[in-house]
């Protein structure tokens, strides 16, 4: 064991360990409480450096690498580099994403004394603890393998969410003799499903006469069970921003926020698979009160809107498999609702005609999109439709927001997406007031080669802020008309692709043109006044 011993610094062992967990990419920006991790970086090699132009770019690509299916690890100076990512943080939390922030932190002698030292924020370890399911701090060299280890860990048990490990600047330069840094031990197993409530959730789903589904972001790695168990139900499935594409939204039994919404109306047993259904316990419920069914790794995620009927604590993995060999002893051979489903579909199509013009993009996007691209929504008019609109066709094609809601994330975050999915084609679509936020990592998009196609859809305005401010506020408008550049000139200065198009048609020759290119591309669209999707919500 001795004959293995190495005198290794904090950052050379922060960067071992980051290797042996198979980490391959870190998103980062330099700062000097962090200089001795990427010197460490430099003389080992072996991880890419993806360097941005400010720490929210950095946080929100380790979200997109980690949406895409992967972990996205990404590194910031304490303090203000650490509060500027920590909106990445917060959606990171609220999509279940995997995400490492390694943090910077102050020598350990200055940590939380307010002496005013570069960077100093008291009690940044609290903060990130809010913002994370884990966060700790390395206090010698030799605690950041074990650490480096406990936060893979804690990632891969349980409901994945992010975490945090901040290293200070003195550790990361000390040295001491420690073994080579390896991987965490596999996880725990997960909790097996109970198999009498397995039972008891197939008895009802057998006898239920109009059964609907419910998926979310726990349910992105079994879209083929949920596939089956619909079927052998013919019961509907909805995911709304976190589980577009579980199942193929061409199926018949893929449904809409807006058309599960009237199925609801003669539902008599929902089964929610990792989602918490937020909108039917919290609304549609006050209507009509089915008998409800959840199936969460997280325990504490059942009582969070509405106490179900039957709760399963495992994973969607395990569980529903178990669920299906239990519902064959309790269900019957069901007629199609293929007709009715259609009818349903058609419905919606007629309903939400006013929409005419975003549909009218989203359309074109798919259909260029091709089989296996991925679309990444924004806080913007054709984003918010997108949800009620856009057909994904399988899982983690579709990037959401989800609860966070938050402005400017789409741009970034797509960025980390293409990182992680180099040889599929990527698509954002932002508005003009959104893509502002991160705009300056179009330099980190030319640098890197990441071949990202942005769709900004120009109108000058914060345009649902305004739209409110006309229609819900007798006419106030106030702070939401905005001065842009002209993006494609912008685009170009960068050394990116600029396009402008106008209409759908124009819109489908530049994504055409942008996709075929291997520089990051920016397509403007101008657009007027597109109709609210509020009266749908």
């Amino acid at each position: 064991m001795n004959a293995r011993m190495q005198s290794l610094s904090g950052g050379e062992a922060a960067v071992m360990a980051l290797k042996a967990h198979g980490v391959d990419t870190l998103f980062c920006l330099p700062g000097i409480q962090n200089d001795w991790l990427f010197n460490a970086l430099y003389d080992l090699g072996g991880i890419r450096v993806i360097h941005t132009r400010h720490e929210q770019g950095a946080g929100y690509m380790a979200l997109g690498y980690a949406l895409a299916g992967g972990v996205g690890v990404f590194n910031v100076v304490p303090g203000p580099g650490v509060l500027n990512a920590g909106a990445a943080l917060a959606t990171a939390h609220a999509r279940g994403a995997k995400v490492f922030c390694l943090a910077g932190q102050l020598p350990a002698r200055f940590i939380d004394k307010d002496l005013g030292i570069l960077h100093q924020t008291n009690r940044q370890l609290d903060t990130l603890r809010s913002l994370s399911k884990w966060a700790e701090r390395a206090n010698s060299p030799e605690d950041v393998p074990q650490l480096v280890s406990r936060a893979f860990l804690q990632m891969h048990t349980g409901k994945p969410q992010p975490v945090a490990l901040e290293i200070p600047m003195d550790v990361l330069q000390a040295r001491a003799r420690m073994a080579p840094p390896t991987a965490a031990s596999p996880p725990p197993p997960p909790p097996a499903p109970d198999a009498a409530a397995l039972d008891e959730a197939a008895r009802a789903l057998g006898r239920a006469e109009n059964p609907m589904l419910f998926v979310g972001s726990g349910a992105q790695d079994c879209g083929g069970e949920v596939r089956q168990l619909a079927e052998a139900l013919q019961a509907p499935v909805m995911g709304f921003r976190t589980g577009l594409g579980i199942i193929d939204g061409r199926h018949h039994l893929a449904l809409h926020h807006n058309p599960a919404r009237e199925y609801w109306r003669k539902t008599d047993v929902a089964l929610a698979v990792g989602s918490n259904m937020r909108a039917a316990v919290m609304e549609w419920v006050k209507e009509r009160r089915p008998k409800i069914i959840r199936i969460d790794i997280d325990p504490h995620s059942h009582d969070r809107f509405l106490t179900p009927d039957i709760a399963i604590t495992a994973r969607a993995e395990d569980a529903l498999p178990a669920l299906r060999a239990a519902l064959a002893r309790h269900n019957r051979k069901r007629p199609s609702r293929r007709r009715e489903m259609q009818e349903l579909k058609k419905w919606w199509a007629r309903e939400s005609a006013v929409l005419a013009p975003q549909r009218a993009f989203l359309k074109v996007i798919r259909e260029e999109l091709g089989e296996d691209g991925i679309f990444v929504d924004e806080v913007t008019q054709v984003g918010f439709a997108s949800r009620l609109l856009y057909t994904a066709y399988r899982p983690r094609t579709y990037i959401s927001t989800g609860y966070q809601g938050t402005l400017g994330y789409g741009f970034p975050t797509a960025l980390g997406v293409k990182v992680a999915c180099p040889k599929r084609a990527v698509v954002s679509v932002s508005g003009d007031g959104g893509f502002l936020f991160a705009m300056p990592e179009l330099a980190t998009a030319v640098q890197q080669r990441i071949a990202l196609v942005s769709v900004v859809f120009n109108n000058n305005q914060y345009g649902n802020v305004r739209q409110m401010q006309m229609h819900d506020y007798g006419g106030r408008v106030i702070a939401s008309d905005l001065h842009n550049p002209d993006f494609v000139r912008l685009a170009k200065s960068f050394g990116a692709l600029g396009l402008r198009a106008r209409g759908a048609g124009g819109l489908r020759r530049a994504l055409r043109r942008a996709l075929a290119s291997e520089l990051p591309s920016v397509i403007e669209v101008p657009v007027g006044d597109m109709p609210s999707i509020d009266r749908f919500r």
